[in-house]
């Protein structure tokens, strides 16, 4: 038998964090990557790791804010690895602040990276995919696209968006009755690199909010969505019940998170005024580094979710339940038949009848 054609997959925000950690999973399934992220020193080392882990790939230089950088990805994906069969919407930048001390150009930077980056790498994607009638989108999405928190309103902003969008695009395909898939994975937080080059007006160094959990978790649910037709996919009970929370009691969770929402994004080290961020270009000068997966809270961090297993289990979990639920009436119904036999038997030998 001939062996399948490995899969074509592109990645945006691919250098650093859920994205390099997705580019690695996807790798080690012999994958072809379309690798794409604005710092140049995180790509080459992102093609490294995916050339040792057995799969192939191509970096591209590009910002997803910009809609020409993203369709040259596509094309020269398509022109040199194949049809892309995965795209995965995952790059994002941000800014920790109070609203009243961002710019308009900040929030601006924010919305269109975040929210028009995806929404430039879908309709990329769409193009090539539609036709064919075939592909998966990913949405890289967050708790906090159903439950917003202060001090990242642009953020928070565009990943309300990003779902917004997504709800709507899954319409139309129905609509259309299109085979292209596309589904959201709503993450946790994640120990990424973001919190060291994320823009800051805070007077403390940020921090994600607890629980945290490393960047591999969701890079496995980000694969696992890519071959499922799962419409929206959970990571961590905290993001389930931060979604389902914000459901039941939204105003509570308002006066809860004006109380604990700040300090709960701060350590206690005090943030450097003159700290480097990656807002507008790429920490990726003569000083610049690879940066990674991970960031700094590794310590602190989950390395599974039971959540997320039983999530992706759960068919299997169903059938299983059923199957014991009829093993039981079975061995119920057995018990009392046998227990009808004995009673006949014990009764006709005392010459008693049958009980009546």
């Amino acid at each position: 038998m001939s062996r399948p054609s490995p899969e074509t997959v592109i990645i945006t925000g691919a250098s650093a964090g859920v994205g390099r950690a997705t580019a690695r999973a996807f790798a080690r399934r012999g994958a072809q990557i379309g690798l794409l992220a604005r710092g140049i020193k995180g790509l080459a080392s992102a093609l490294k790791e995916v050339e040792d882990l057995g799969g192939k790939g191509l970096i591209f230089q590009a910002d997803v804010a910009r809609a020409g950088d993203v369709e040259h990805a596509a094309d020269t994906v398509e022109a040199q690895l194949g049809p892309i069969d995965i795209w995965i919407n995952n790059a994002m930048t941000s800014v920790f602040s109070p609203l009243k001390e961002m710019t308009t150009d900040e929030f601006h930077r924010v919305t269109e990276v975040t929210y028009l980056g995806t929404v430039y790498g879908t309709m990329a994607a769409l193009k090539r995919m539609l036709p064919r009638n075939r592909g998966v989108i990913v949405q890289v999405g967050s708790a906090l696209a159903y439950r917003s928190i202060p001090l990242q309103s642009a953020y928070c902003g565009a990943k309300h968006a990003i779902r917004g969008f997504t709800n709507s695009l899954r319409c139309e395909l129905l609509h259309d009755g299109s085979a292209v898939h596309i589904t959201m994975v709503q993450l946790p937080a994640v120990n990424t690199p973001q919190f060291t080059w994320v823009k800051s007006h805070l007077p403390r160094k940020a921090q994600p909010v607890p629980p945290i959990f490393q960047p591999e978790v969701p890079a496995e649910a980000i694969y696992w969505a890519a071959h499922h037709c799962r419409r929206e996919l959970f990571v961590g009970m905290s993001t389930a019940k931060a979604i389902e929370g914000n459901k039941l009691i939204p105003g509570t969770l308002d006066h809860y998170l004006a109380t604990k929402g700040y300090s709960g994004q701060q350590t206690d080290e005090p943030n450097p005024p003159d700290r480097p961020d990656n807002l507008w270009d790429p920490l990726d000068g003569e000083c610049g580094a690879d940066y990674g997966a991970h960031g700094e809270f590794g310590a602190r961090c989950r390395r599974s979710s039971h959540q997320l297993w039983l999530t992706e289990h759960r068919e299997w979990l169903g059938v299983a339940a059923a199957a014991l639920a009829g093993a039981g009436l079975g061995f119920k119904a057995a018990s009392k038949k046998l227990h009808r036999s004995a009673d006949g038997l014990v009764r006709t030998l005392l010459g008693r009848g049958p009980r009546r």
